[in-house]
């Protein structure tokens, strides 16, 4: 006979053997019946209240899904700020900013003096008894003017063209490796990268078509020649900025530069002399170049003097020295059937513009 447990009729064909349930493989566990919608009541609840056999829950807060739901809206919300952070930082650059740098326009005027170059031992007479007496030395003849914000520039990007403009005008005219040691660097990474072959073409391949001479970018000596009596070189000048358009700010700046230089070789017993080189640049950034630290330089206008109309004034700049006087008080002539090239230029320096020894 079967147990207790058994069915009357005792355990049916095919069930498993020895009793076992064939549901007992399905656990509920706690969470299973908590989680349940439908819940019975008790019997005391029933005989109480006339209620139903079952009722309805409340459906359970899922806390997982919530966190789920706010790690989206946070990783949604970083996502929209970091947009508007580098769309603030970095705006899309308008069709005026990808325009092509334009090559640098330079034309390089010698001043030819009427006599002599005067000269003395005693450089800083030569600067006394010169209209240069007042100039301030080095980068302190450089300041920056007083500046303010544009319609679509901020203070601290006019302040950053004005800077870069000031750095460009310090290497390129007054850092000593670069005026007699032959050095093109510093300037270089001054130059918008648009306008880098043309620089490079300059050096390597100079010639007098108002586009490709070393002495539109930079001052410089032959070093055989002539050597710096006092690296404090005397400046004074100005600097202007102003926006042209929405996406380009522009610096002009106009600066006069005076040397006090002596014959090549050793030996302080030589005189000096004054050379003056006035410089009208003007500078364009858009906001890739303030970002970078670069300018496209556009045009610049240079005279120099004393020097001989004769001498060519493209590569370097070779000065008159003190008891020198000009070999020709013309520019060579220039013929109009040569292509590439420009019309030879000259003027004379006038002799206010010499100390009076």
């Amino acid at each position: 006979m079967g147990g207790p447990s058994d069915p009357p009729e005792g355990t049916p064909e095919g069930a498993p053997g020895g009793g076992e349930d064939e549901y007992r493989s399905v656990v509920f566990d706690e969470s299973f019946v908590r989680a349940a919608r439908l819940q019975e009541y008790s019997a005391q609840e029933r005989i109480t209240d006339h209620a139903p056999a079952v009722r309805r829950r409340p459906p359970r807060s899922r806390g997982g899904l919530s966190r789920q739901a706010l790690i989206l809206v946070l990783l949604i919300a970083v996502a929209f700020g970091t947009a508007v952070y580098m769309g603030v930082r970095h705006p899309y650059r308008s069709p005026a900013a990808d325009r092509p740098a334009e090559p640098l326009r330079m034309t390089v005027v010698p001043l030819a003096p009427r006599g002599e170059v005067p000269g003395t031992t005693d450089v800083e007479q030569l600067y006394a008894r010169s209209p240069a007496a007042g100039f301030r030395p080095g980068a302190e003849g450089v300041p920056l003017p007083a500046s303010r914000r544009t319609e679509h520039f901020s203070d601290g990007q006019v302040v950053s063209a004005l800077l870069t403009a000031k750095d460009y005008l310090v290497r390129s005219g007054l850092d000593p490796g670069v005026l007699t040691g032959g050095e093109t660097r510093p300037v270089r990474v001054l130059v918008d990268s648009g306008q880098l072959d043309q620089f490079d073409e300059s050096f390597d391949r100079p010639t007098s078509d108002g586009r490709h001479a070393p002495t539109g970018w930079l001052v410089r000596f032959d070093p055989a020649r002539v050597r710096l009596a006092d690296h404090e070189i005397r400046v004074r000048g100005t600097m202007q900025a102003a926006e042209t358009d929405s996406s380009t700010l522009e610096v002009v700046t106009d600066h006069t530069f005076v040397y006090a230089l002596r014959p090549a070789g050793p030996g302080r017993d030589t005189e000096a002399s004054l050379f003056t080189v006035r410089r009208e640049l003007h500078f364009r950034f858009d906001r890739d170049d303030l970002r970078l630290h670069q300018a496209e330089l556009v045009l610049a206008y240079v005279q120099a003097g004393p020097l001989s109309c004769a001498e060519d004034a493209t590569t370097r700049l070779n000065p008159l020295l003190s008891g020198q006087t000009a070999k020709s008080a013309t520019p060579t002539g220039t013929d109009p059937y040569a292509t590439g090239s420009t019309a030879a230029l000259c003027g004379t320096l006038a002799p206010r513009a010499q100390p009076e020894l």
